[in-house]
């Protein structure tokens, strides 16, 4: 009877022994994991940053140029970022501009300079290069000297004219086509006819949280995620297999782009977060936002 006694009362003893012993250990799964999710999260951060910055650092790299070409002093009289509104009263400015006898030159320009940009801009020909893909409009006596990203370019093409050439295919949301947010561990897509949206999917993939689990070394960890990735990016291109529209953009993170440039009519980057239904919303402006340049 004693040794029963005493044997329940070791068994109970080392119960509460192991008792605190998983205590101990659930504290350091949940510490690890609270690292892990911090890690995930800092590298996805990082990653934005890197967007911010590579456009930056091309910019630099532009000045650098010209500073080693003795052309340090050349700098562009402004630039602003327009959309909406005022993107449609800057465009109508242009399409008004009346210079007879063929004074007005529009060109799309991509990799190539062409010889009629040169001759036009001159000594801030090199101001016209760093910003391609660009349109430049100047007119024959230089009042109006400026570049253009258009969000949907246009093939290359240069031309002198009475007005400049200005469509507004290439600058504004018009007809029926599909804008798509693809971040790492998100898809939102929505259908559009101008403006006016007309359709929306969207979702979220968990890649943090399955990555959070004990036990990984970093390399297993890195792994892991990217299979995680890989599945998310699985899902997205599902669901623009199912879409019913002839042109489709795909706008967000820099280093998931080239995974849909050749379904997509054109890419671009965007650093747009938040819920699906939010992101998309500022990915629409991101996309047609355009950017002008003064020379």
């Amino acid at each position: 009877m004693l040794d029963r006694v005493l044997g329940r009362a070791r068994l109970k003893d080392r119960i509460a022994e192991l008792e605190d012993e998983v205590e101990s250990l659930q504290a350091q799964l949940d510490a690890e994991s609270e690292r892990r999710r911090d890690a995930v999260a800092a590298k996805q951060e990082a990653e934005e940053a890197v967007n911010r910055l590579e456009d930056r650092v091309e910019e630099l790299r532009d000045r650098v140029e010209r500073a080693e070409s003795g052309e340090e002093e050349l700098d562009v009289r402004g630039t602003a970022n327009v959309f909406g509104e005022r993107l449609d009263r800057l465009l109508t400015r242009f399409e008004t501009v009346e210079a007879p006898g063929d004074g007005a030159l529009t060109a799309m320009i991509d990799d190539r300079v062409p010889e009629s940009v040169s001759d036009a801009f001159g000594e801030r020909t090199p101001l016209v290069a760093s910003g391609r893909p660009c349109l430049a409009v100047r007119d024959a006596d230089g009042v109006v000297s400026a570049t253009l990203r258009p969000p949907v370019s246009p093939e290359p093409f240069d031309a002198w004219s009475d007005r400049f050439r200005i469509d507004r295919e290439w600058f504004e949301p018009t007809g029926e086509f599909a804008l798509a947010v693809v971040r790492a561990d998100l898809f939102a897509l929505g259908t559009y006819d101008g403006r006016e949206r007309t359709g929306f999917e969207g979702f979220e993939s968990d890649v943090k949280s399955t990555h959070s689990k004990g036990g990984f070394s970093q390399g297993r960890f890195e792994r892991r995620r990217d299979e995680q990735v890989a599945d998310h990016l699985e899902k997205c291109e599902d669901a623009l297999d199912a879409l019913d529209t002839d042109t489709l953009y795909v706008v967000g993170e820099r280093t998931l782009l080239p995974e849909f440039a050749s379904r997509a009519d054109e890419t671009a980057p965007s650093d747009a977060t938040g819920d699906p239904e939010d992101a998309l919303a500022e990915a629409f402006r991101d996309f047609w936002t355009v950017r002008l340049r003064l020379i």
